[in-house]
């Protein structure tokens, strides 16, 4: 399995730019799917999550301003970002909590793409 992240960018403040992950390979269940960030020297934190049963919550900062949806029939997750801020500046990971054929429940993170938000 793996996870193919796209749609990152320069955009200026307020504007917007959409992130796509998509999978690839057999999965025998998912869990969880989700985008993460990393600023320059901060820890990765949580942005947005879909977990099975199609729960979706967002971390506080984003709130209002990013969504994301999931297109199980293109096993793709979208994170649309609008009003974006230059605090949203950071590589951005797509990550997944899925059980693939004749093996157990894991994590599987996609490269990370970078989102630069300046004027």
């Amino acid at each position: 399995v793996q996870l193919q992240a796209s749609g990152g960018g320069l955009v200026q403040p307020g504007g917007s730019l959409e992130l796509s992950c998509v999978t690839s390979g057999t999965i025998y269940r998912l869990v969880r799917m989700a985008w993460y960030r990393q600023a320059p020297g901060k820890e990765r934190e949580l942005v947005a999550r879909w977990t099975r049963g199609d729960n979706i919550d967002y971390s506080e900062s984003v709130l209002g301003r990013f969504s994301l949806s999931r297109d199980s029939a293109k096993n793709t997750l979208v994170l649309q970002m609008n009003s974006l801020k230059p605090e949203d500046t950071g590589v951005y990971y797509c990550y997944a909590y899925l059980q693939p054929p004749r093996a157990g429940l894991r994590d599987y993170w996609g490269h990370g793409t970078q989102v630069t938000v300046s004027s």
